[in-house]
């Protein structure tokens, strides 16, 4: 499932007709993690590094992905499922949703996860899910920032095709430029971070649709995208 996730992310991120992703499942589970019975001693360590490596791909395909990424959650996400939905750019989830990182658990603490998870929540709310294993709901995981909306069952399809139809509207290049710097300037100091958006927004007022952008705004016409 994993190297389909990766392909499926990966296959037409150079089309510019690809202006957003979506990530979800069919019932009421997102994602309950690994098989832990890949996870048995008797699969091999090779084999576990595999699969913990893929995951890391996966994650990475997100992140590098061009166009926004959206996690569409009607259920529960666990472990790797939860790391899988904290990884992703923007998180819509209907209000039945729960999350949590229960591998302690069952002897495998959810370090992975918690690398996902550490850069989208509080560090106490981390911990709190990766020490106790105890399930959160949507309302809780809206609160803790882990997802950006969450509304009914019946109103979630609605609420992902406003959100795609919105990022439709904006040029995929900007939108592309502006998704690689946020995650280039996360982990840098305040001051690397403001040097390097400089540098960013130059480079993006200077792009053909930085300019067009410019133009439309000051004519006050609605701007035509080249997406370069």
């Amino acid at each position: 499932m994993m190297k389909n996730l990766i392909e499926a992310i990966n296959m037409d991120k150079n089309n510019i007709s690809l202006r957003a992703i979506v990530l979800t499942a069919v019932g009421n589970v997102f994602s309950a993690g690994h098989n832990l019975k890949e996870l048995q001693r008797s699969s091999g360590i090779e084999n576990h590094k595999l699969i913990f490596n893929t995951a890391t791909e996966l994650m990475r395909s997100i992140i590098e992905s061009p166009v926004p990424v959206i996690a569409k959650v009607n259920g529960f996400a666990a472990a790797a499922g939860c790391q899988l939905v904290a990884t992703c750019d923007v998180i819509v989830c209907s209000d039945n949703s729960r999350f949590s990182t229960p591998g302690a658990n069952f002897g495998i603490f959810c370090s992975t996860p918690g690398i996902a998870l550490a850069r989208s929540i509080p560090k106490s709310k981390a911990m709190y899910m990766l020490l106790t294993g105890e399930p959160i709901s949507a309302r809780e995981a809206y609160e803790y920032g882990l997802v950006t909306k969450v509304v009914s069952a019946e109103q979630l399809d609605t609420e992902i095709n406003k959100i795609i139809e919105n990022i439709k509207y904006k040029s995929r290049s900007v939108v592309a430029l502006g998704k690689q710097f946020y995650y280039r300037q996360v982990d840098q100091s305040l001051l690397q971070a403001y040097k390097l958006g400089e540098e960013i927004m130059v480079n993006n007022i200077n792009t053909n649709d930085g300019q067009e952008g410019i133009r439309s705004f000051v004519e006050k016409q609605k701007a035509s995208w080249t997406h370069e």
